[in-house]
């Protein structure tokens, strides 16, 4: 699979030396807001790693790939050409030259994308990639996902691992579709299926959801956006003065 990725920046010489941040968590916990507002707000580089096996599923699924069939799977993970861009402000995903950042959000894409993360293959040729990206970032890059701090970067400078209730997390997937025009969502419903991804990520035998020993916790549940940027900001400080 060919896989590169889109970056642009300049480096002064009294800039900070550039630091990789893990940000790991299940969905719902505010990764995606977070570290974005993060990177912009310190200069780096960002990397929705979620957006890549969801970009991946996308592409098996357009593909008439079965989801369901490891092997298959397997077979075609070399084939799709995934471009990832690392501006915080505007990340955008390619799929062999097609803008996917739309795409990929669907809920066929959605219900799909925890089987095909779990194949081995996918995870190998997905995590290259995002070594490679995260070793040419020339800032520095938060790095956000379920395995960063885990497998993908575990010598990652910082790592941290955000977590937040059920309920919290199911309020905030509910209204991220209201957002994007879902209409009335079932917020039951919504943790259930929250529920359930946990279970199939934190379950698989490749790179599971975990925390890894040396990340530090934060609980988003009672904490605006505004808190958890702040709260993570303060981290990465303290990290590149310490250095």
């Amino acid at each position: 699979m060919a896989a590169t990725s889109r970056q642009a920046a300049s480096v002064s010489p009294d800039a900070p030396a550039p630091v990789i941040v893990a940000i790991d968590g299940p969905s719902g916990t505010g990764k995606s807001s977070t570290s974005r507002a993060v990177a912009a707000k310190l200069g780096l580089s960002y990397l929705d790693t979620g957006a890549q096996y969801r970009a991946i599923t996308w592409w098996m699924l357009s593909h008439g790939i079965d989801v369901r069939d490891a092997a298959a799977v397997a077979a075609a993970a070399d084939r799709p050409e995934i471009v990832s861009g690392t501006d915080p402000a505007d990340p955008g995903i390619t799929v062999d030259g097609a803008d996917a950042s739309g795409p990929i959000r669907t809920q066929e894409v959605t219900a799909a994308v925890s089987a095909v993360s779990a194949v081995p293959e996918v995870r190998a040729r997905i995590t290259e990639l995002q070594r490679a990206i995260a070793a040419g970032a020339p800032t520095g890059i938060v790095v956000e996902g379920r395995d960063i701090g885990t497998t993908v970067l575990p010598d990652a400078d910082l790592k941290i691992f955000l977590t937040a209730s059920p309920e919290a997390r199911a309020a905030r997937r509910g209204n991220e579709l209201k957002s994007q025009g879902g209409g009335q969502v079932d917020l039951d419903a919504t943790r259930e299926a929250l529920l359930k991804r946990d279970a199939a990520d934190a379950g698989r035998k490749t790179s599971p959801l975990r925390k890894a020993d040396d990340a530090i916790e934060v609980d988003t549940t009672d904490l605006t956006l505004e808190q958890v940027v702040e709260c993570v900001v303060t981290l990465i400080e303290e990290k590149q003065q310490a250095r």
